[in-house]
């Protein structure tokens, strides 16, 4: 696929970028600019530190991601001439972006992203996690119990991106050691495929337009090109955008 953007877009609906746990903003820069490259769209990231992570391991600091998340879609917003945004999170702010579409109040605070999000792409996030909090585990099964799958479907549309970079291997070599290890932790079975860090399986959501993606990684340093490389970016975003041109359906794409 041709990175470069072929045409101006003629509608303007801006893409906000929510990073993973313990990311920070500038970590999504190179991101940002081949989005709006490829795109043509205006991008933002959302601005966290790797501080404001760590009050996340207990829901009680979800609020504060959650505020700085808000503020960005309604900055984002302000730039659209549909008055939506496309909402895309990489691994656990994928998971955190799902708490966010709900109406309903979240310790005293309602959200409402469904109104201002027309897409949610998410890039390896665990939405099915067993894992302890440390990695995880504890959001993901509490966002999955109030909001199965693709819950505010088809309101909003949900694609859930996969990369199928590395096997588990209990006794591989220090790459495949690593990812049977958390694969294990994450999904319950260390011998699965994944993106180094998190599982195929876990990855997928039920009820999302499903796209697995061959010899991608979670992120830099993960053994190949990750989901935010120029390179990857055409295999879920234009695959994404030539489906929402068909009938509404939920296949998974391989």
């Amino acid at each position: 696929m041709d990175k470069t953007l072929q045409s101006t877009p003629s509608t303007t609906q801006p893409i906000v970028i929510f990073g993973g746990f313990m990311s920070f903003t500038m970590l999504y820069w190179d991101m940002r600019d081949a989005l709006q490259r490829i795109t043509g769209q205006p991008v933002f990231v959302v601005d966290v530190m790797g501080h404001d992570w760590l009050p996340t391991i207990t829901s009680l600091g979800w609020p504060h991601l959650l505020r700085k998340l808000e503020q960005t879609v309604k900055t984002a917003a302000e730039r659209s001439d549909t008055g939506k945004v496309t909402l895309i999170g990489h691994s656990v702010g994928g998971v955190f972006a799902r708490l966010y579409l709900s109406p309903h109040p979240f310790m005293g605070h309602a959200y409402r992203g469904l109104n201002v999000v027309s897409d949610l792409i998410t890039l390896g996030s665990p939405h099915y996690n067993r894992g302890g909090r440390t990695r995880g585990g504890h959001t993901s099964r509490r966002i999955e119990k109030r909001y199965p799958g693709a819950y505010f479907a088809p309101q909003v549309n949900y694609v859930a991106v996969a990369g199928r970079m590395q096997q588990g291997n209990s006794n591989g070599s220090l790459r495949e050691r690593w990812a049977y290890k958390t694969y294990k932790e994450i999904a319950g079975q260390g011998d699965v495929w994944g993106d180094g860090l998190v599982p195929i399986q876990s990855a997928l959501l039920n009820g999302a337009y499903q796209i697995v993606l061959d010899s991608v990684s979670h992120f830099s340093g993960f053994g190949g090109p990750w989901y935010g490389h120029e390179d990857v970016i055409p295999g879920w975003w234009e695959v994404w955008q030539e489906q929402r041109q068909q009938p509404a359906t939920r296949e998974q794409k391989e």
